[in-house]
């Protein structure tokens, strides 16, 4: 497609978020792309094309017509891009294609539930809150939730039959208080799943429950004198703060 021909469909796009697929004279899908703005980004494919690289110069001269489709939001734009490029496998997308996608964070349906990120979604029942655009964003938001709420990272059994039977000791990361000992007994089931309540909060951007949950605890434990623990959990109030006072993006929209 030449920029002469490619000025009959640039004033049909619109500047809303959406994806857009270049496609060949045989009908054939050679590419998808999403965009914040699919006039802006498919035009830019057309105007000073001098610093595209040879793949991109050979996919504008296949491309025979341009098709898109608006979502409501960016995020939507990416979701519908990743779902796309595994059906169709464009063979001038390089990305997707393979069964990996956007990082989930997942709470593991188990007794004393990890979580982690994750690639993969596993229908086992656990819960797969995202997904997040950027790993860079949901690894902040893991560190996160690991520093205010320490949660195991075993894989081990934790019923509570196995828990009572003393199948299991404490390991180093008990020591290192990135986890409470679930294993043995040492926190309860409801005082884990209360934490692992706010985690959900985190993901879903509601910090102010988390902060009152964090200043009850702070509460709870000035009043029976236990000093050391009330100022760990200031210390948590103070770290959620800063997490949010550097305004790191977590969609709103996250969902099971």
């Amino acid at each position: 497609m030449t920029v002469e021909e490619f000025k009959q469909y640039r004033d049909t796009l619109p500047n809303e978020p959406g994806i857009y697929k270049y496609i060949s004279e045989q009908g054939e899908i050679i590419y998808i792309g999403k965009a914040k703005d699919l006039r802006k980004r498919v035009s830019s494919y057309f105007v000073n094309s001098q610093g595209h690289s040879n793949r991109i110069k050979r996919m504008i001269h296949f491309i025979n017509k341009i098709e898109f489709v608006i979502v409501d939001t960016e995020q939507d734009a990416f979701l519908l891009e990743n779902s796309l490029i595994k059906k169709y496998q464009p063979r001038y997308n390089v990305m997707l294609k393979d069964d990996k996608t956007y990082p989930f964070i997942c709470i593991k349906k188990e007794p004393f539930p990890r979580v982690f990120f994750t690639r993969k979604v596993i229908k086992d029942g656990s819960e797969y809150l995202g997904p997040f655009t950027s790993m860079y964003n949901a690894k902040i938001v893991l560190d996160l939730m690991k520093e205010i709420f320490p949660l195991r990272t075993c894989n081990l059994n934790l019923t509570q039959k196995n828990i009572e039977a003393g199948k299991f000791k404490v390991c180093l990361e008990f020591h290192l208080k990135n986890c409470l000992g679930p294993c043995q007994a040492l926190q309860t089931t409801q005082d884990y799943e209360e934490e692992i309540v706010q985690i959900r909060n985190i993901l879903k951007s509601n910090f102010g429950s988390v902060r009152n949950y964090l200043k009850k605890k702070m509460s709870e434990y000035a009043s029976d004198l236990q000093f050391e623990k009330a100022e760990e959990f200031r210390q948590k109030i103070d770290i959620l703060t800063g997490y949010e006072n550097k305004s790191t993006t977590v969609n709103p929209k996250l969902t099971d």
